[in-house]
């Protein structure tokens, strides 16, 4: 009775801050074409033109608003999945359709929050242990944020990549608490940190920032930060780069991605983290097995 309460209230905590996350890439959106603007920068005029109603208010009277007829959206609908389901995924007010992008950040992020108690890798039988799952599935927000903003524009915001970070290095400060070797949890966290965002930043200085941006060498420190173990960072860095060319390799044979193709590598790197924090350590084990 008590996992049933537990994995509903993951699901139900999860769906809002889905909602919340969903809402979130779309102003910080707004504000970035606003900010475009104001500097002379090249911005989509059409898109600001849609976004500019989430600007136009502050935040004390701010409310989510149908970005085709600016319909401030009452509470019952802003239900997750639920009210999208009833509409029929269009707005109450002028029936168009407001797309699949809400939905599926909403029950990715419940089924983050799910999958993170179900295959959460270290024991929960302290405040520190607990503390530190709160601030992996609170970092799973920001994550959601960015995994959304860096493949619908190719951009990582720095708000939320240094928000990433700072939870990252409050779950470090946690995890060298909890370790009985202090010294050697310091030097396995600087590890990780080398290896997903040292790398990076060579290959952004060695390139001019031609073949990696700096947004993500930002959003390597958070994830290295969040892993703490520069095993489990070598695993991220190998499962982002495999998942990339499952993806890349096929579309550039069918035609429809070039060599020179924008690949957004953000989410590859979240997703690579995701998967070295779930079954990391079991992969190690199993290494570890083979060869004795």
């Amino acid at each position: 009775m008590d996992t049933f309460i537990i994995y509903t209230a993951l699901v139900i905590i999860g769906l809002a801050l889905g909602s919340f996350a969903g809402a979130t890439v779309w102003r910080l959106r707004a504000y970035q074409l606003k900010d475009d603007k104001a500097h002379d920068d090249d911005y989509d005029h059409d898109e600001y033109k849609s976004l500019q109603k989430l600007t136009t208010k502050n935040i004390a009277n701010d409310r989510s608003r149908c970005l085709h007829c600016a319909y401030a959206l009452k509470w019952y609908d802003l239900i997750p999945v639920i009210s999208w389901i009833s509409l029929r995924g269009r707005c109450r007010k002028c029936h168009k359709f407001i797309g699949w992008f809400e939905p599926i950040i909403e029950l990715g992020l419940a089924t983050f929050f799910v999958l993170s108690y179900l295959l959460w890798p270290y024991q929960l039988d302290n405040w520190l242990e607990i503390t530190r799952l709160v601030l992996w599935l609170i970092s799973g927000v920001g994550l959601a944020v960015l995994f959304a903003y860096d493949t619908k524009w190719f951009l990582l915001p720095d708000r939320v990549s240094f928000t990433v970070v700072g939870l990252g290095l409050a779950s470090s400060v946690l995890t060298v608490m909890l370790a009985a070797d202090r010294i050697g949890a310091i030097a396995s966290i600087l590890g990780a940190v080398a290896i997903l965002s040292g790398v990076y930043f060579v290959l952004y200085l060695v390139s001019r920032g031609k073949w990696i941006g700096f947004g993500d060498i930002k959003l390597g420190l958070g994830l290295a930060l969040l892993l703490a173990d520069w095993r489990l960072a070598f695993i991220a860095l190998f499962a982002a780069n495999l998942i990339g060319c499952i993806i890349v390799i096929p579309a550039m044979i069918k035609g429809t991605m070039k060599r020179d193709s924008h690949v957004p590598f953000g989410p590859l790197l979240i997703v690579g983290m995701i998967v070295a924090q779930f079954a990391g350590y079991y992969m190690i084990d199993a290494y570890l097995f083979g060869l004795v």
